[in-house]
Parts: C-alpha cells; sequence; structure tokens
C-alpha cells in the first residue's frame, strides 16, 4: 500500500484527484468511466462518485493496482 499525501493546509482531496496523483488514470476524463465500471472502493465500499472526498485515513482500492491510503 502506498500513501498520498493531501497538500499542507487541506484537509480533504476528491477521489478523481487522488485517482490521477495515484496514476491509476492518464487523464481526468478517464476517471468517470474507471468509476462507472465498478473498480473502485473506497473503506471496502464500491464508488462512483469522483467529487467524494476524501480524509486522511481513507483508503482507495483500484481493481489490479495496489491499494492507495490518503495521508
Amino acid at each position: 500500500m502506498r500513501t498520498i499525501e493531501i497538500r499542507s493546509g487541506e484537509d480533504t482531496i476528491r477521489l478523481g484527484q487522488l485517482l490521477k496523483l495515484a496514476d491509476a488514470v492518464p487523464t481526468g476524463a478517464q476517471v468517470k468511466d474507471l468509476l462507472l465500471a465498478g473498480d473502485v472502493t473506497v473503506n471496502g465500499e464500491p464508488e462512483e462518485r469522483r467529487g467524494r472526498q476524501l480524509h486522511r485515513g481513507d483508503v482507495v482500492a483500484v481493481a489490479g493496482q495496489d491499494d492507495v491510503r490518503v495521508g
């Protein structure tokens, strides 16, 4: 599992932003397709909203990739 740090002074990050930072998708336009395919979970629950706010400690899993923890 790897950790993606939120910028200092920020409390949250959107799921779509995290997926781009984690290199789960090459472009933001592809985030929606990944979510609709059902390949993403947040804290073990399926998630389809790219605007979902993630907090430190949340774990995002993408099928076929290493899990990512929000730090």
